[in-house]
């Protein structure tokens, strides 16, 4: 077992550098790694992701607040407008198979080396639907005339919501 004195010198050193890489902590305490995951299971500190998330500035807090007292207010008036409402979102599909090395392991007594062979910028579709409460608006897939895969942009999203989700509505 660890001493209560070991134990307060890798809190400390946590504590001091979360962000620090557990194999340059023990590096730098002089700890194995077996040991050191051992002693923070003891103290009860846990890994954890970084979540990224969308700065806001002031004026774009303003404009989101307005829009809640807004629909606020529009749902008091009347409480079925709901049934207008339809939220969308488009996703993008790679066409060869993508793998998030994030989310692969591969466990084996020895290190196969195995390699996924991917193109620096794979095929991909992106696809648009919208959900609201009453309905389904979609699938809706980007391409030109010869059902080619194209990027998103304003005028093709334009185009999109015009001829292909204002006649469902």
């Amino acid at each position: 077992m660890w001493t209560p004195e070991n134990l307060q010198r890798v809190r400390e050193a946590f504590e001091r550098s979360p962000g620090r890489l557990a194999r340059q902590h023990s590096r730098i305490l002089g700890v194995s790694r077996k040991s050191l995951f051992q002693m923070l299971k003891e103290i009860k500190f846990h890994p954890y992701k970084l979540q990224v998330v969308q700065r806001l500035n002031k004026r774009e807090k303003e404009v989101r607040v307005a829009f809640c007292t807004t629909m606020s207010g529009l749902l008091q008036e009347n409480p079925d407008i709901l049934n207008n409402l339809l939220m969308t979102d488009e996703a993008h599909f790679h066409l060869l198979g993508f793998i998030k090395k994030q989310n692969m392991q591969y466990w084996s007594p020895v290190n196969p080396k195995e390699l996924h062979d991917m193109p620096l910028h794979s095929p991909k579709v992106t696809v648009w639907c919208g959900v609201g409460a009453i309905r389904i608006v979609g699938s809706y897939f980007f391409e030109n005339d010869n059902e080619e895969i194209v990027t998103v942009n304003s005028e093709r999203y334009v185009t999109m919501l015009e001829g292909f989700v204002e006649p469902q509505l």
